[in-house]
């Protein structure tokens, strides 16, 4: 929500996209909406359904409304040690995290604004760090940097840049997935001494969208507090 927030005050028009319909979900984007003047609107597809995102994508072609940017924030995690990691877990994040990514800017690119269209995926520094139970949510996330440099180079042509924001530790529900142990043991070696909050890494993912970041493609961009 937290992007849907800093686009809507920039003055951009939103599709918010969710897995399942929430009454609150879209009283708060009639909220944000009201508050900037701006156009918000939800859609839901699980993302890992072909057939929804197809549907999702009609619909938002059907607005006729540009589409000069696309980010790609959705993702699970699973941690545990490769020995103890179900294949299937590791396949199911690879599938959120890296194939439906992947599948949903295939179908939005070709619609996308030219020489003025901008992609932004959300990476992690998990994917730079070789972290023990760390195989599977981190080789998903070094895949996506990687595709960011692959689709910048072939989208330059079509003047589409694409770009990366790679978090660190963020006050997110996303925490809950490691333990308070891990958790504490992470937080500590950040130089700024605490963790981001949303609206931190929604600055970054605005700036890679708009025109303020017009020389910048296939970059990841980490936003960690300083972690090595």
């Amino acid at each position: 929500m937290a992007t849907v927030c800093k686009l809507a005050s920039e003055g951009a028009n939103v599709w918010a996209c969710a897995r399942k319909k929430d009454d609150s979900f879209e009283k708060r984007l009639k909220e944000i909406a009201s508050q900037n003047g701006t156009v918000i609107e939800p859609v839901y597809f699980e993302l890992t359904d072909e057939n929804q995102v197809k549907e999702a994508v009609r619909n938002i072609i059907k607005s006729k409304r540009p589409i000069d940017g696309l980010v790609n924030n959705a993702g699970i995690a699973v941690y545990n040690k490769f020995q103890m990691m179900r294949i299937e877990d590791i396949k199911n994040i690879f599938g959120t995290n890296y194939f439906s990514a992947l599948y949903l800017t295939q179908l939005l690119m070709r619609r996308m604004t030219r020489n003025t269209g901008s992609i932004v995926f959300v990476s992690s520094v998990s994917g730079f760090i070789p972290e023990v139970g760390n195989i599977a949510y981190g080789g998903s996330k070094a895949a996506v940097s990687h595709a960011v440099k692959v689709l910048a180079k072939e989208l330059s042509s079509e003047g589409i840049r694409v770009n990366a924001v790679a978090p660190g530790l963020v006050n997110t529900d996303m925490k809950k997935h490691a333990s308070e142990e891990a958790w504490e043991k992470l937080k500590s070696g950040i130089i700024i001494g605490r963790v981001a909050e949303p609206n931190e890494i929604a600055n970054v993912i605005s700036f890679l969208l708009s025109d303020q970041s017009s020389y910048m493609t296939a970059q990841t961009v980490h936003v960690d507090g300083g972690m090595f």
